[in-house]
């Protein structure tokens, strides 16, 4: 990892905020000044006097230290940079004090005894993901509501009644939310800046934990398979009906070309 500045912060004994902004699909990053770039992996600006913006090309920003203006601010700067925009930004606060205590959660609050940039990029690191994780069980949840009169149809009468395109939508978003969540955003995989601050890892274990990342991750990927297997399912069904039914016009065929063929054997 390339990090220009890596000391503690000069900020002691105080509250500050960390936000997390999942904006869209992808976040372009050509537009940066190398000179702003104060760490990469993931990528670090310094936006004002210890206040910083973390990036994520899979669409998430993370702001620590700013107020809420300027943050809006910034945000309206880079809104062409944003491929694919969210309809609603998803949103995810996150309180550190920075004390002499050690580190851990306290009444929702996380607790550090000091404070540089390779910690700013792991606490962003981990709240990016859980923001990501938050939109996905929301998505997921539609899903559920979507599959379900489905599943229903099929377990009351014994059929399904929905049209194919219905059933490939929802096999595609489930495979689309998968390989993003997986491919872009590798929720289960640790950050490259922990082989480089091997003493980062209990905060990392911290704060997986409290996020729950894991657990999380493994109900989604349930919920996808459960998705997925249903609409493939009610899917197949409704492509077993079709051949059936043109197997049944093939017999109908056959049957009145032999019953016109006897007719005209019958009338010669």
């Amino acid at each position: 990892m390339e990090t220009k500045k890596v000391n503690e912060l000069q900020i002691n004994n105080a509250t500050i905020t960390v936000r997390a902004v999942f904006l869209g699909h992808r976040i372009t990053t050509g537009w940066i000044e190398r000179e702003d770039i104060i760490a990469t992996h993931p990528l670090t600006i310094e936006l004002q006097q210890q206040g910083y913006v973390v990036i994520f090309r899979y669409g998430v920003v993370v702001f620590i230290n700013l107020d809420e203006q300027t943050q809006q601010a910034w945000l309206a700067s880079v809104d062409d940079s944003i491929v694919e925009p969210l309809d609603e930004m998803e949103t995810e606060t996150l309180e550190l004090l920075i004390c002499d205590r050690q580190e851990d959660f306290n009444l929702g609050r996380l607790e550090i005894n000091n404070i540089n940039v390779p910690k700013i990029q792991l606490i962003a690191f981990e709240l990016a993901k859980s923001v990501v994780l938050a939109l996905y069980e929301k998505n997921t949840a539609g899903l559920f509501d979507r599959v379900e009169p489905l599943a229903k149809d099929l377990q009351e009468k014994g059929q399904a009644y929905r049209r194919d395109r219905v059933l490939l939508r929802h096999i595609g978003n489930v495979l689309s939310t998968q390989s993003k969540m997986v491919g872009r955003v590798e929720v289960t995989e640790k950050p490259e800046l922990l082989w480089e601050y091997p003493e980062l890892e209990r905060l990392f274990q911290i704060m997986e934990s409290e996020y729950e990342i894991r657990e999380r991750h493994l109900a989604l990927e349930r919920k996808f398979e459960l998705i997925s297997r249903t609409a493939t399912t009610l899917l197949d069904l409704l492509q077993y009906k079709r051949t059936l039914r043109v197997e049944w016009y093939i017999v109908i065929l056959i049957v009145v070309d032999i019953i016109i063929s006897l007719g005209e054997k019958l009338i010669s």
